[in-house]
Parts: structure tokens; sequence; C-alpha cells
């Protein structure tokens, strides 16, 4: 199909610009389309067209300065001319306690895009929905405008710190209920995303992403698992899952450590939802979201045990959270489902100060979080605990013996979730080191 018969040929919207809309932006300009990006927030587009992006993620600020005000724009809404294509990928929700889908921005977007398209224009849906939201409200919303519209579901699978090598190199999975939108979206993706895989239908495509993210989050959950029993028996975890693994052929345990992101928290969720629509409820999705919501709960009360067995009370203690992010490696400052909210929760108010440090995030979001913003050095002196929630390499780099020795308060309280400063604590004199999943006999 030739794009030059299409209005406005070649010429794509992106709507929503956050960790996966302006990748995908950017990425479609970097292979020659001219994109314009559409934000609800003026925030957001005044500091893009400053060329400062609201998040991290590596190659994003040369990427934008190499295509802002050249093949990128930005803008408040789509122009009146309909363009080739629209892609929708603003945020989605649950509520924080029924825990049911919450599609106000999806829903927003959708009545902007419904007064921008064409007969011609293909709208891609890029926001993870609930299956058959795209068949149920996105194509009969899009046939008030127009009789037949261009409709494919295409999920984002990458991960944060290598998201725009896996822009390219991941398989895209395409979606749609005709022969004709899916052959318009194969070609508006081509160019980044070369290796394509087809389904059958909209729901289809949204089912594969809720499956990814449900199964990730379902092999943790077994980690966990394995780590809040082995507590329980007064096992080691770590060596458990090691010795497990080692040169056997069945599929690895996966080592625990906590769950989160924006993705893993919400997407079994509304898998859940998705099947319960349907009549039915799966438990085994449920039951690992349970598991890995426990944790950081757990992890916040073992400091407090420690601290209460080395004779401080937590109510006169400064207590050190490292990883404000949701992980650590590949680094990155999203701080959405990350285990210091969780944490920030169980610790206020039961503890006298509450420090948060981290490599990436900025201090005004630290501070956000309920923590009060430091540097690494500052933080440690005279802290009573420390507890490190994400595996970043840097913290195994910074918080060797002699530096927690000589700056915490003895005996140092360290709870380290991922096991990052085991080689160097584990049986340090003057350290009351605490590794989740490794129960005290």
């Amino acid at each position: 199909m030739n794009p030059g018969n299409r209005p406005d040929a070649g010429q794509v919207g992106v709507l929503g610009l956050g960790y996966v809309g302006l990748l995908l932006a950017l990425s479609l300009a970097r292979q020659g389309r001219s994109v314009v990006g559409v934000d609800s927030s003026p925030h957001v587009r005044a500091e893009l067209r400053a060329g400062r992006p609201q998040f991290f993620e590596p190659g994003l600020d040369e990427l934008l300065t190499a295509e802002l005000g050249r093949r990128f724009t930005v803008a408040d809404q789509l122009p009146d001319t309909p363009l080739d294509a629209v892609i929708i990928c603003v945020g989605t929700a649950v509520h924080p306690v029924t825990k049911r889908p919450d599609l106000r921005d999806l829903t927003s977007a959708l009545e902007h895009v419904a007064e921008h398209v064409g007969d011609d224009t293909l709208v891609v849906v890029r926001s993870t929905v609930p299956v058959g939201t795209t068949r149920d409200v996105i194509v009969p919303k899009l046939r008030e405008r127009v009789a037949r519209p261009l409709v494919a579901f295409c999920p984002e699978r990458t991960i944060q710190g290598k998201a725009l090598a896996e822009i390219v190199s991941l398989p895209q999975v395409i979606g749609a209920d005709d022969e004709r939108s899916l052959a318009r979206a194969e070609e508006l993706f081509a160019p980044v995303a070369p290796d394509q895989v087809t389904v059958s239908s909209l729901g289809a495509a949204e089912m594969v992403k809720l499956a990814c993210n449900s199964h990730t989050d379902l092999i943790y959950g077994f980690g966990n698992e394995i780590a809040l029993m082995s507590e329980a028996l007064g096992l080691d975890a770590d060596e458990v899952i090691a010795a497990a693994n080692l040169r056997y052929p069945r599929p690895d345990l996966s080592r625990p450590g906590y769950v989160g992101g924006s993705c893993l928290i919400k997407d079994p969720h509304l898998l859940r939802y998705s099947a319960e629509q349907a009549g039915y409820r799966p438990p085994m999705v449920l039951a690992a979201r349970h598991v890995n919501e426990l944790v950081p709960r757990v992890v916040a009360d073992h400091v407090l045990t420690a601290l209460a067995a080395k004779g401080c009370s937590p109510d006169e203690a400064t207590v050190l959270v490292c990883g404000m992010a949701y992980k650590g490696r590949p680094e990155t400052d999203d701080v959405r489902g990350s285990a210091a909210v969780e944490v920030a929760a169980t610790l206020r108010g039961r503890v006298s100060r509450l420090l948060g440090h981290d490599f990436v995030v900025a201090p005004e979001r630290i501070e956000g979080l309920g923590y009060q913003p430091v540097e690494l050095p500052a933080g440690l002196a005279d802290a009573d605990a420390l507890l490190v929630l994400v595996d970043h390499p840097r913290y195994a780099e910074q918080l060797r013996h002699e530096v927690v020795r000589k700056q915490m308060r003895s005996p140092a309280v360290v709870v380290d979730m991922w096991g990052v400063l085991a080689d160097e604590l584990a049986d340090a004199p003057d350290v009351e080191y605490r590794r989740f999943g490794h129960g005290i006999r």
C-alpha cells in the first residue's frame, strides 16, 4: 500500500509522551517518519520543547536533541487534517483499592482521536487494556466518525533501561480484526520493528501483553514464596534456589526480590478482570500478585524487628532506604510501583527519621515518596538501619564494610532485599545483616 495516496502521507500522531509514547515517537522519527507528539500536560510539553525529557532512559536525551524540530514536534492536540496514523500511548491504571481498571485517560484520549481521524487514518492502541477494550470501546467510538475505522492493537513489551534497543529488536505483536487494518499496522511498524508477530484479533493481541507481564509476575512470585517459606523454616532461599537450578534442565527458579514497576503491579489485575468478566476467576494470577504485594511490608518489618533486637527503639531510630526506583538493574528513575512507596507507608510514624537515596531519581521525587532525600554518605552518618531495596550495582561498590561500620551507629542494622551486600557484610563484625529469604535459625 502506497502511503502517498493517503492524506498527510507518512505523518504519525502519538498521544501520550511518557515512557511508552515518547520512545516510540522518537524511534519512528529516527526512521524517517514525520511525528507529532501530543500530551495533555503543559509542563511535559514545555520541557520536551526545551529538549528536557521527564524521565531517564539511556540514549533518550541524544535522540530527542537529534529529532526535535526536525521530524518530531510537540503539540497540545492533533492537527485538523487527518493523519496517516494515530497511536494511543496514554497510561492506564487500576483503582488502588478495588483493583478494577481505570481507563479515564484512555477514554479522554479516544474522544480527542475520534474528532481528528479520517477514513484512511489507522488508529493503533498501544496502551495496556483489559481484553475486549479495543473492540468494545475504541472501535464503536471511532465508528461515530468513520464507517469502517482502521484499528490495530500493538502492545509495547520493552524493559526500561534498554527500551530504545528493544523497540527495534523485540518482536512486535500486531492484532487486528480485518486484513486492511493489519496490513497498515505492519507497514507502520516495519521500519522500527521488522520482526513482527501477527495474531488473529484485537483481543488476542491485548491478551498477549497481559499474559507476558502476568507470567513474569507469577514466576517471580514463586521465588518470593520460596523466600517466605525459607524464612519460616530457617533456611536460605538463595542457597535452595541456586542448588535447585544448578545443572538441572527444567526451567530456572527465580531469585527472590521485589516485583514492581507500573506494568507488573497492574497488568495481572487487568488480566484477572478480563477473565472474571467472562466468568472465570484465575487463582494463579491472584495468588502471585498477593505474594508479591506482601514483600515490601515483610522487609520493612524486618527493619523494625532488627532494630528492636539490638535494643534500639524504632521510634528513636534513623533509617536510610536505598533505592527509590522500582528496580536498579538496568537503572531507571521510574518510581511507579516502587517498593519504596509501600516501605514508606509501613515505616512512616514508626521511626524517627526516614531518609531516602537513589542514584537516578531526583531529590524532589524522593521527597514526594515520603522520604528526606540525602546523598549516600550523609544518609549513612549516624543511621541506625540501612534498607537496600534494589540491586543497583553501585550499592555493592559503595556500601563497603569499612564505610558502613565507620558511618552507621553500631551495631549497624542492614536489611538487604536482593543480597547485593552479602559478600561484603554477611559475616562482618559490628553489622546485623539480614537478607530477604534468609531465615534465622
